[in-house]
């Protein structure tokens, strides 16, 4: 892959791609959201060395994704965050909070 190489997945390769770049000694470094007019775009970073490579998936509001815990592990903070902020559905996240990661006084501030 190339240093800064953005690939564009859709939510069910998200996995596969996920245990594939591990395979390849990748190690996860983010996960940001953001939101669109017609719903969110997650990137994926994960670096191997000094090559660093980014899956986006752009998804509808109310598109159910699989989480990337169980593969990388420090990815149930990323996920419980964009789930506390942004109301994106992540399922089977290693440790979930149901919504409770952060004390915030509006639910879902970013959706």
């Amino acid at each position: 892959m190339k240093d800064g190489q953005i690939l564009s997945i859709g939510p069910g390769d998200l996995v596969p791609n996920a245990l594939q770049i591990k395979h390849d000694g990748y190690r996860l470094v983010q996960i940001c959201a953001t939101r669109t007019k017609t719903g969110y775009d997650l990137i994926y970073s994960f670096a191997k060395e000094y090559t660093l490579v980014h899956f986006r998936l752009d998804i509808p509001e109310n598109m159910e994704i699989m989480s990337i815990s169980n593969i990388f592990e420090p990815a149930f903070l990323y996920e419980n965050e964009i789930v506390d902020l942004f109301g994106v559905k992540i399922n089977l996240i290693s440790i979930d909070y149901k919504g409770q990661l952060y004390r915030i006084q509006k639910k879902t501030p970013f959706k």
